[in-house]
């Protein structure tokens, strides 16, 4: 296990902003357990400042995240993992995918994902439990029936078919097109977009956001969101466990993880 620091928190503009930064670089901030768990920590730390106002999500580097955490030092016991039963897996997965993610989207501040780079499977997840997608315009999205199944809510049900189906990226224009992002700006521009915006919700009062958010919030809820979250990770598990992993060399004694989907995506897109 790495003892990298993992996330990074700052605020910005006299304490109204909170930014919350994923920083590991070399491994296009993959979503490991430990990540997911400072990510946790830091939000809970934004949330008990009364004077940040907004938080917003991003990924130093080239990428906001290449999603789960596949092979890097976060996962030296993976052979082990892969070895427990069903039974301990699923519940692993589940506490580090719909249940950490289903707390994220319930932080009772507005939350902003500023994403660039590749945002791939689990960083759709991350996103999506955010509030607002901000996205640099050459920004590359993937997504698929994952374990926080939320594309359906995202973009519409024949939208979410009509993508997934065909198993492709999409860039920052056309997510914005189908509703998943709410702005999209050149690459250079992204942070001071997202800033101004943060800034001007900032000026809101701070209830008046909370009870906006969490009716919102609850009238997904009736329409079934948690619970078509939970069994669509059950769905994800029962298809995991009949799904032979490809492999290749990772760093030292580790290896590498590859989606097939993902491959097969990436050869579409040349």
């Amino acid at each position: 296990m790495s003892d990298e620091a993992r996330v990074r928190y700052e605020t910005r503009e006299d304490g109204q902003i909170g930014v919350v930064t994923m920083m590991r670089v070399r491994y296009r901030n993959a979503l490991s357990q430990q990540m997911m768990d400072e990510l946790e920590a830091t939000f809970d730390e934004a949330v008990a400042d009364d004077n940040v106002r907004v938080l917003i999500l991003r990924g130093d580097g080239p990428a906001f995240s290449a999603g789960h955490d596949l092979g890097s030092p976060d996962m030296a016991d993976r052979a082990e993992r892969d070895a427990q039963p069903m039974s301990v897996k699923y519940d692993r997965s589940r506490q580090i995918d719909p249940d950490v993610l289903l707390r994220f989207r319930s932080i009772p501040k507005p939350t902003i994902a500023m994403v660039h780079g590749h945002v791939i499977y689990a960083a759709w997840m991350l996103a999506s439990s955010m509030d607002v997608v901000f996205a640099a315009e050459d920004t590359q999205f993937l997504g698929t029936n994952f374990q926080y199944f939320s594309v359906p809510w995202d973009i519409g049900v024949r939208k979410a078919k009509h993508l997934l189906f065909e198993n492709r990226f999409i860039d920052g224009r056309e997510a914005m097109e189908i509703g998943f992002v709410s702005e999209i700006f050149p690459p250079e521009e992204l942070e001071a977009g997202a800033i101004a915006y943060a800034l001007r919700v900032a000026e809101m009062d701070p209830f008046q956001l909370r009870m906006i958010k969490h009716s919102i919030n609850q009238m997904e809820e009736i329409q079934g969101f948690r619970a078509h979250i939970y069994s669509s990770h059950s769905d994800h598990a029962v298809r995991s466990a009949n799904t032979a992993p490809r492999t290749e060399p990772g760093d030292g004694d580790s290896s590498r993880h590859l989606y097939l989907n993902v491959e097969r995506a990436k050869s579409r897109d040349h």
